[in-house]
């Protein structure tokens, strides 16, 4: 009958262990709510181990942050085929798949957690949003994106950070309708961006006419058009 004999680790092996025992802690409850006396339990390691690696619990939370925002920002990521409201469809299901993995986890990082005010927590944050604000105007096709494409796409990834925040507090709204209402949105901000600059309404008329009727984008316009009964009309001194 032989023992078993515990394996000692590297210590690049024994960090990448650390940071995901820590990753795992964090995503079901607010990191200020998790001890390093919990992450070196359930890393089966001493306290004093802990801070042989990593000089505190915010350099851990960090490193966590680290690996979770390289997770996040590959949500982000979609073959450019098809039509454009069908992949970003399928980006707010990967979004909201890594939300709910990681729900107090997300929403500490958003909402302050015990690296607020960490330039380097706060540059991995932003550099998520850089991430996402690429791709979508990779999809797009736009080299040279100008102003008014940039503020709709910033603003609508800001957008869906700020939706995901908000749907942690209660989930009272189903799931699957906030995803296709943050393709929606982006269809809505683009198009009073449209209404305003000859570029935009370019870009715009340009993506519609890769969408077929029954995609998201048509989606939206079927629901509007049955609101249109409803709308009272401007009266004619008020128009433009």
């Amino acid at each position: 009958m032989t023992t078993g004999v515990r394996r000692r680790m590297g210590v690049e092996e024994r960090r990448q262990q650390l940071i995901g025992v820590a990753l795992e802690l964090f995503s079901h409850r607010s990191p200020d709510d998790v001890s390093i006396d919990e992450i070196a339990a359930a890393a089966g390691i001493s306290r004093p181990l802990v801070y042989h690696y990593f000089p505190g619990k915010q350099s851990l939370y960090e490193a966590a942050l680290g690996r979770a925002a390289d997770e996040l920002a590959a949500r982000f990521l979609e073959p450019p085929e098809g039509p454009l409201g069908a992949r970003l469809l399928r980006v707010m299901g990967r979004f909201f798949d890594f939300v709910e993995e990681h729900g107090p986890g997300f929403s500490a990082l958003m909402r302050g957690g015990p690296a607020v005010g960490s330039s380097t927590a706060n540059a991995m944050i932003d550099g998520v949003r850089q991430a996402a604000y690429e791709q979508i105007i990779c999809h797009l096709g736009v080299q040279d994106p100008p102003a008014r494409l940039e503020l709709v796409v910033r603003s609508w990834v800001s957008l869906a950070e700020s939706t995901a925040l908000i749907w942690l507090d209660g989930r009272r709204i189903p799931r699957s309708e906030l995803e296709m209402q943050l393709v929606h949105d982006f269809a809505a901000l683009a198009a009073v961006s449209a209404a305003y600059d000859q570029e935009m309404a370019g870009v715009v008329l340009r993506v519609l006419a890769q969408e077929p009727v029954d995609g998201p984008f048509g989606d939206l316009l079927t629901r509007l058009s049955m609101l249109a009964p409803s709308v009272p009309s401007v009266p004619p001194q008020r128009r433009p």
